[in-house]
């Protein structure tokens, strides 16, 4: 059954309309985050003010993470359904994964140069998160070079799709790892501290902070991730997402007295 030029012009306002809700949302909790982390959070006894890269450095690497579980469930279902948009959906999550573990390891990098005086150690969980940047980076990769070979876009074609979601899902492995690391082996990190099995040992106005931060990357990184697969389908397929443009009425010819 064909979808109505009615019905696709209510779905595109409709996802703009919550798009634009999120966007004013995670603008919100980003303003909020960022004052909570420089007026209310105390600074470190330890560390001082270095500390405060934690609320970029932590909500970088758990959104990293929830954007890998993307890639999982979407690569999954890709498989599953054969549907092009799961397939956008995680070359989207890829991209904002891979973005935000560069991010992790660059802000993670300046924290330890500034606390223990070194930009780099060969520390379980730095050493895990570089690789799993590899990973997904080497995904990408492949996505354009198997698009080149066969000639295709580099979404929604089986010959790029399904490749990918394999790395997808394979790679996924690395996320427990990165995250258990700190626990397997002995590390410069500390362990969790808000999902601590004990009574988190950190200020309550610094965890506050942090709450926020987590929860502004995440609505952010939902809005990116809906920006994103918008332009790729519509890349693919204008009809489904653009509203059709209004021809216009022809001019009404003069009448002759």
């Amino acid at each position: 059954m064909r979808t109505s030029t009615v019905e696709l012009t209510a779905d595109s306002a409709r996802g703009s309309a919550a798009r634009r809700t999120t966007a004013w949302i995670g603008g919100g909790l980003a303003a909020a985050a960022g004052l909570a982390s420089v007026l209310l959070a105390p600074t470190d006894a330890l560390q001082g003010h270095p500390q405060r890269l934690m609320y970029l450095h932590v909500p970088a690497a758990w959104v990293a993470y929830l954007a890998f579980a993307v890639v999982l469930a979407a690569s999954g279902a890709y498989l599953v359904r054969a549907d092009a948009r799961w397939d956008d959906v995680a070359l989207a999550a890829t991209e904002i994964g891979v973005v935000l573990t560069v991010l992790t390891l660059a802000t993670g990098s300046l924290w330890g140069h500034l606390v223990w005086g070194t930009w780099w150690a060969w520390d379980p969980r730095l050493v895990s998160t570089a690789l799993l940047a590899l990973v997904y980076a080497a995904a990408l990769a492949l996505r354009r070079a198997l698009a080149e070979r066969a000639g295709v876009p580099h979404h929604g074609d089986p010959k790029v799709a399904r490749p990918a979601a394999a790395v997808g899902i394979a790679g996924f492995l690395l996320v427990p790892v990165v995250h258990f690391s700190v626990v397997w082996w002995r590390s410069l990190h500390q362990q969790a501290t808000i999902l601590a099995p004990e009574r988190p040992p950190i200020d309550p106005r610094m965890a506050l902070a942090l709450l926020l931060a987590l929860a502004a990357a995440t609505v952010a990184a939902t809005w990116v991730l809906a920006h994103r697969v918008v332009r790729l389908q519509r890349r693919l397929d204008p009809a489904r997402v653009s509203p059709p443009q209004r021809r216009p009425a022809p001019p009404v010819p003069a009448r002759v007295p």
